[in-house]
């Protein structure tokens, strides 16, 4: 029996270099009178959040800023940034930054209009009622996050990632505007990029992938693979950022509906307990991933070999799968992201703890085309110890 498939997006996205120009207007649609900026420190130094306090300032829209958002933000940066829309009196809220500032502005708008507390979401369609609006603003080509019903905080005390998940979550409108990721240094356009190939990659492997988002995926894997070196390499290219950030957008798209697999179950606790930046975490543990779920779904992971540029005439599935996965390999070795988490701090000792962390995303690990035990889980993190 074919199953009820089921697919949801933001239903407002705006694209196109310089596009921030449109914020009033868009905030003005959503019936805003003030709004709060939820970004982090590093914007701030940047002048990205003083181009958009100038748009809102020209326009006359009233506007107050929360810049506390920090890397894999912490749920006590979740509670702080709600009790400063709270203050603020804002009725829409814009994330502007990466993964984290846009989390943090899509929670906070959601927490003031829920009773409870924020441990009373952790899981699948737990939140009662719709948030506050919101506006998203990426300014990496990372997480996708403007478009996915998904915020992950970290648990210090469980040394864990936890996700909420909710259609509430899902942004009113997301703006992607590439001139805003043009001055991003060149890490941080290798891990984010690698971030949102991988979201491809997982959502084009997931049990729950489906046509719909294996057509999303194929493209993101394409426009990822092909522009994420030159981006890299010249950041200023701003037709490999817009289609760095086209992809990433549709990474989101896909992922959101077929779900991430084990890749982000192994990045959520060396990220949670030794502070590894997500796309980093996420690139160190694709190539091991991917060569033990290959036999999951061979052609999947075989027609992703020529999806990467691969050249594939005469292999058989299994040896196309493999060359997928050292093309992966190939790709974070010119982008120079490290391969090894003893570059860490991470001992032989740390690794049973780990494992049993990936165990326990249940979430996740329910999406992966190959079943998985604590032991592979062990093995896969000494590969790359």
């Amino acid at each position: 029996m074919q199953k009820t498939l089921l697919f949801q997006t933001t239903p407002r996205i705006v694209m196109g270099a310089s596009c921030l120009a449109q914020i009033p207007a868009e905030v003005k649609r959503l019936g805003g009178g003030k709004v709060l900026i939820v970004t982090d420190p590093g914007l701030v130094k940047t002048g990205i959040a003083e181009r958009l306090e100038r748009v809102l300032r020209d326009d006359g829209l009233a506007f107050s800023r929360y810049d506390k958002v920090e890397p894999d933000p912490r749920l006590e940066i979740a509670r702080d940034a709600a009790d400063a829309l709270r203050a603020s009196g804002a009725d829409v809220v814009i994330g502007l930054g990466g993964g984290s500032s846009i989390d943090i502005a899509k929670i906070a708008a959601l927490m003031v209009e829920n009773d409870g507390d924020l441990a009373d979401y952790f899981g699948v369609d737990l939140v009662p009622r719709p948030g506050r609006k919101t506006l998203i603003v990426p300014t990496t080509a990372g997480t996708g996050s403007e478009v996915t019903p998904i915020v992950i905080l970290s648990d210090e005390a469980e040394k864990l990632k936890k996700g909420v998940v909710s259609p509430y979550l899902f942004p009113s409108v997301a703006l992607l505007d590439p001139e805003l990721t043009l001055d991003l240094p060149p890490q941080v356009t290798a891990a984010t990029g690698m971030d949102a190939l991988i979201h491809a990659v997982e959502a084009f492997t997931s049990k729950n992938a489906y046509p719909m988002t294996d057509m999303l995926a194929r493209e993101a894997i394409s426009l990822l693979a092909d522009n994420i070196r030159t981006a890299f390499a010249n950041g200023q290219d701003l037709e490999a950022r817009t289609c760095m950030l086209e992809g990433s957008l549709l990474a989101g798209m896909a992922f959101a509906n077929a779900g991430v697999t084990a890749v982000h179950a192994f990045a959520y606790p060396i990220g949670a307990e030794f502070h590894i930046p997500h796309g980093v975490a996420n690139s160190i543990m694709l190539a091991p991933v991917m060569e033990f779920n290959m036999l999951g779904n061979l052609p999947k992971f075989a027609e992703m070999a020529e999806l990467l540029g691969e050249e594939i005439e005469g292999m058989s599935l299994r040896d196309m799968a493999l060359a997928a996965v050292d093309a992966m390999r190939t790709l974070a070795a010119d982008l120079r992201i490290p391969a090894h988490l003893s570059l860490f701090g991470i001992q032989e000792s740390d690794i049973p703890n780990l494992a049993q962390g990936v165990m326990k995303v249940t979430r996740l690990l329910a999406n992966n085309p190959r079943t998985m035990t604590q032991e592979d889980a062990e093995r896969i993190y000494l590969s790359v110890l």
